[in-house]
């Protein structure tokens, strides 16, 4: 059984089917840890959440899309932001139709966070000085002042560790941001977020052993899709 962490896939079926080939992923044996936003962005948001209900062992992790979508699927809430910012994606996805009641309770009844053997995983981040355990759920899915943090102390001080955890698993912020477009490791947080919704790869990491794999660009699996707008 291994433990395994994916990145944000955002509606990239596609990619998310190369990961689970490349790192020879057993559905009914691994641990799946999902790091949220898997709505909004390409078109494939049904059959995400369909392989996802498939997986024995999943934990889902909440996303700030999973959010704008969950709202959408509960009161048909489509305000512009959120259709600029791909959830025209999520609605293509069904057809026009509601989301289906499983794949609600799939978002409703997800995790903002999930601690597993000294490891946290979130989606956004949180206040490293504070109990994640006290902090608002929005700002778990929002936060992007750990990765900051982060990315500054790892310049002076790579061993420091935030938030008294072993490693802290992210995504929401792409590391394309950053200057990479492999799973990113800054002091004790990993980003694993490496812009499939933006046309870049989809990641899947092995907790233990850090070994790593990405699907092709959703740039190339998705031609001439804009998952964005």
């Amino acid at each position: 059984m291994k433990t395994l962490v994916m990145g944000d896939i955002h509606g990239a079926y596609k990619a998310m089917l190369q990961c689970f080939e490349r790192c020879g992923f057993d559905a009914a044996r691994d641990l799946l840890i999902v790091l949220g936003d898997v709505c909004d962005g390409y078109p494939h948001v049904n059959a995400c959440i369909d392989a996802l209900l498939g997986v024995k062992h999943c934990r889902y992790i909440l996303g700030n899309h999973d959010l704008w979508a969950l709202k959408w699927a509960q009161t048909g809430w489509k305000e512009d932001v959120w259709l600029s910012q791909g959830g025209k994606g999520t609605i293509a996805s069904y057809g026009g139709n509601p989301m289906p009641k499983p794949h609600v309770d799939f978002l409703r009844t997800a995790s903002f966070w999930f601690a597993c053997e000294d490891r946290i995983f979130v989606h956004g981040g949180f206040d490293h000085r504070r109990p994640i355990q006290s902090q608002p759920e929005q700002e778990l899915a929002w936060d992007r002042t750990l990765i900051e943090y982060a990315s500054g102390m790892s310049r002076t001080n790579p061993d420091h560790l935030f938030g008294g955890f072993k490693e802290i698993y992210i995504g929401h912020t792409p590391v394309t941001h950053l200057g990479s477009t492999k799973p990113l490791k800054l002091c004790n947080v990993w980003d694993l977020d490496t812009g499939a919704g933006w046309g870049g790869r989809l990641s899947v990491m092995d907790v233990q052993s850090k070994q790593y794999w990405q699907s092709d660009p959703t740039s190339q699996l998705y031609p001439g899709l804009q998952p964005r707008g």
